[in-house]
């Protein structure tokens, strides 16, 4: 390891705080770039700190990764990182796994609660003056599948089983006696476990195996008058085919945190769907969100420069940190 090192930080708009990065300006310079000046900034850098999780300014750049060993992205997803020459080098990549998973949980149960509750309806009616009286449903015994068993869908089944909803989920493989989902079914075997699935949680990370998971053919499998939950990637779901499924009532409704594309246009008919609740991208973005993900990278950056074993290491070809 260089007794100087060089840490590349690809940002947007807003930089990390001097303070947050102090303990990795201590020890290693460090050269804050955008997009258009990354191949720059790469040129002879150990580490790549992604802040800017959205960008797909990498692949491009790619060919002035001279010195690089590790990569850190500022997310729990890596999808845009995920690009052939990365996958097969042998840059270290790992990931924020952990700081979203509690705060994306508690968008999931909101959105349920929302729905249950009627809360857009009623917001309506107040904007109205209008004073109606309705009844309301209950969640606790009401079904939901997790679509993805890592950190955040064990979370996600944690706080919806606290609430007294009967949680299963969906995975790769199938098995019983899960301590947080009790029943997970094969993703093969999604089509039974959506049929019987009061409201359906997508918390999968985005893979070639996950894109497009949610297509016509497995929306023909959901119960009629199920509630969508998307708190992983929008590339999980073909949007047409979602926008065909609110359409037709096969879903009662979609609370989506992630779409594809994103930013979703002006004039896309999701916006005005009834039913349907879109949020830009932000789940799990509490107050503090940035700065908790600085000090996570210059936790691991502590242990590169020691020597010791990374934190939340990807593997490459799965496409996100194994479950232990």
């Amino acid at each position: 390891m260089n007794a100087n090192p060089v840490v590349a930080v690809l940002h947007a708009e807003a930089l990390p705080t001097a303070a947050r990065m102090s303990p990795v300006a201590e020890h290693a310079t460090i050269r804050y770039t955008k997009r258009e000046g990354l191949a720059g900034a790469l040129d002879g850098a150990d580490v790549l700190f992604v802040y800017d999780f959205q960008s797909d300014a990498l692949p491009d750049a790619w060919h002035a990764a001279n010195a690089l060993s590790w990569v850190h992205a500022a997310s729990a997803g890596v999808d845009p990182l995920m690009f052939p020459e990365l996958v097969d080098s042998d840059v270290t990549v790992t990931n924020s796994r952990g700081i979203f998973d509690v705060p994306i949980a508690e968008y999931v149960l909101a959105q349920i609660l929302s729905f249950a509750k009627g809360i857009p309806e009623s917001l309506r009616l107040q904007r109205d003056h209008t004073w109606r009286h309705r009844d309301s449903e209950r969640i606790a015994g009401r079904s939901v599948l997790v679509v993805g068993t890592g950190p955040i869908g064990r979370a996600i089944a944690r706080l919806l089983t606290a609430a007294g909803m009967k949680v299963s989920g969906s995975g790769r493989r199938s098995r019983v006696g899960d301590p947080d989902f009790g029943t997970v079914t094969a993703t093969e075997d999604l089509p039974a476990a959506l049929a019987v699935a009061d409201f359906v949680v997508l918390a999968a990370p985005l893979t070639d195996s996950t894109h497009g998971l949610f297509d016509a053919e497995l929306f023909g499998s959901v119960k009629r008058g199920a509630r969508l939950v998307n708190v992983g990637r929008g590339e999980l779901v073909r949007t047409d085919d979602l926008v065909d499924a609110l359409r037709s009532g096969v879903l009662a409704g979609a609370a989506l945190d992630v779409v594809d594309p994103e930013p979703l246009p002006r004039d896309h008919p999701l916006w005005d769907l009834p039913g349907v609740v879109v949020t830009p991208h932000n789940a799990g973005d509490f107050v503090g969100w940035q700065d908790t993900l600085v000090d996570a990278f210059a936790d691991n950056f502590r242990r590169w420069r020691a020597g010791l074993p990374l934190e939340n290491v990807v593997d490459k070809r799965l496409g996100y940190v194994p479950s232990s």
